[in-house]
């Protein structure tokens, strides 16, 4: 088998140690490895092979797997995409020090980094990031390709579209369960973001409360 988590950049370097806790050991039958999809030619970082897309995507191995640890959502989605249309199947990579109680439903391909907690009753869609010290609480939905950033704090009732991203440090209201607060398709939370009210999707708010950033 070979795994490989796709981006090497910061955020890439950060989950490869998250996801050596789940592939283990690791051994000449069970690689783990990065990918640059954006690199004509193979290198190293951090003492992993990094590989080519086609090499990755190419190799007769049937048990490939993958994820993606690159914040753009689109990019994201373009990349699983293509690797699942290649043959390769989406690992979810939770760190053995998140919290995940139960009665949820997490799509494929989710990245739960240290300290995150995730309660009861919440739904979640692919690949899904969930960076240090995050907290998503009961009863929130939560689209593909959602982007939350470190300590982000999601409250009860919230409901956020495919897409969104959520910065360092936000919080988001409760909702209620016959009017959760929601957060558009595409939407952008600022960092430090106290978010009191719906955001509109495609909009960037920032701010307490937050409100719509005001371009100069």
């Amino acid at each position: 088998m070979i795994t490989c988590i796709v981006g090497c950049g910061g955020f890439g370097r950060e989950v490869m140690p998250i996801l050596r806790e789940t592939v283990k050991p690791p051994h000449d039958d069970n690689k783990i490895v990065f990918v640059d999809t954006t690199s004509s030619t193979r290198y190293a970082v951090n003492g992993y092979s990094v590989l080519t897309e086609d090499e990755f995507t190419l190799d007769g191995d049937p048990n490939k797997k993958f994820n993606i640890a690159i914040a753009n959502s689109r990019v994201r989605e373009d990349i699983s995409n293509r690797f699942i249309k290649a043959g390769a199947q989406p690992i979810d990579i939770h760190s053995l020090g998140a919290t995940i109680y139960e009665i949820n439903k997490i799509g494929a391909g989710s990245i739960i980094c240290a300290g995150s907690i995730i309660t009861s009753n919440v739904t979640i869609g692919r690949f899904f990031h969930c960076n240090v010290l995050s907290y998503v609480a009961h009863d929130c939905i939560i689209g593909d390709f959602v982007t939350f950033a470190p300590r982000v704090t999601c409250n009860g009732n919230v409901v956020i579209e495919d897409h969104a991203y959520i910065g360092a440090g936000a919080i988001i209201k409760q909702g209620t369960s016959n009017r959760p607060l929601r957060i558009g398709k595409g939407a952008v939370v600022g960092m430090g973001a106290i978010v009191t009210k719906d955001i509109p999707a495609g909009e960037t708010w920032v701010g307490n409360p937050a409100r719509p950033h005001e371009r100069p």
